[in-house]
């Protein structure tokens, strides 16, 4: 009796626990749309005032504001694609196969997340100037990839040896071609992971604003390096306008994916 009571307080506790945290995220991302709205709301109090459109006006008004948004959205897209690529192959490497400095690759492959960033943003700045992928979006989709990659390689490794590989070699030995057994027995067994992976790199990717601003020298524009400068100024009324347009951005982006994600699930177990 006594132990059930005991793990009824601990749910309920643990429920608590959860509830709070859902609330304080919950809150801020409710009040960055109201917020687009006034031009002031000042503590202590409860509601804001002075309506006002100013944030919109300021967001559409930017002639280019289209083409930044197409800009980073691809950027990202090209990102995560190429990074969960090689996180994917890396981590098969890692996992599968046996070969000398296979410790050492594993810890390159996530000195990236090791490394201060400041510091590691300057040393590849240096080198991508003398190669001239300065002020590029070439640079700039390699600079993303460099600190995506050791979260698809992270990722994709716990997959990779959950899934394993016996399966494959069975099909294989059935006479499937390799690349065929990949694409249609080990791939939907990992595809939890391969979603995670391009969201995962996705939001590294958007998110970027040091190094966007860093690679790009200005020219490059994102939403990001347009958003930040209005949160640093302390314009809360178009940073939230810009935040909105921010987090719905990502929110399409996943939806999308992961709709594509569960229909090559389906449609593989189906077959």
């Amino acid at each position: 009796m006594n132990r059930k009571l005991s793990g009824i307080r601990e749910s309920k506790a643990a429920n608590m626990v959860l509830y709070f945290a859902a609330l304080c995220i919950t809150v801020p991302l409710l009040i960055l749309p109201v917020w687009i709205f006034f031009g002031r709301w000042q503590w202590p109090e409860l509601f804001p005032s002075a309506f006002s459109l100013r944030a919109l006006k300021s967001m559409f008004s930017d002639a280019g504001m289209v083409e930044v948004l197409f800009s980073s959205v691809m950027l990202s897209a090209c990102v995560a694609i190429l990074a969960t690529l090689t996180g994917i192959m890396a981590a098969r490497a890692l996992v599968l196969y046996d070969f000398r400095g296979k410790k050492l690759v594993s810890f390159f492959s996530m000195l990236p997340m090791i490394v201060p960033s400041a510091s590691f943003a300057m040393g590849v700045h240096v080198v991508f100037l003398r190669m001239g992928l300065g002020d590029t979006w070439t640079g700039l989709l390699l600079v993303h990839m460099i600190y995506s990659v050791p979260y698809t390689v992270s990722i994709m490794t716990d997959i990779t040896a959950m899934a394993g590989d016996r399966l494959e070699l069975q099909a294989q030995v059935l006479g499937v071609s390799p690349l065929k057994a990949f694409w249609h027995v080990s791939l939907p067994v990992m595809m939890p992971g391969v979603l995670s992976s391009l969201s995962m790199a996705y939001i590294v990717s958007f998110s970027q604003y040091f190094l966007t601003l860093l690679m790009g020298g200005g020219r490059v524009r994102t939403l990001s390096v347009v958003m930040v400068p209005y949160i640093q100024s302390g314009d809360r009324t178009v940073a939230s306008a810009y935040a909105t347009l921010f987090i719905m951005t990502l929110m399409i982006v996943f939806g999308v994916m992961e709709f594509f994600a569960r229909r090559k699930y389906e449609q593989a177990f189906a077959d």
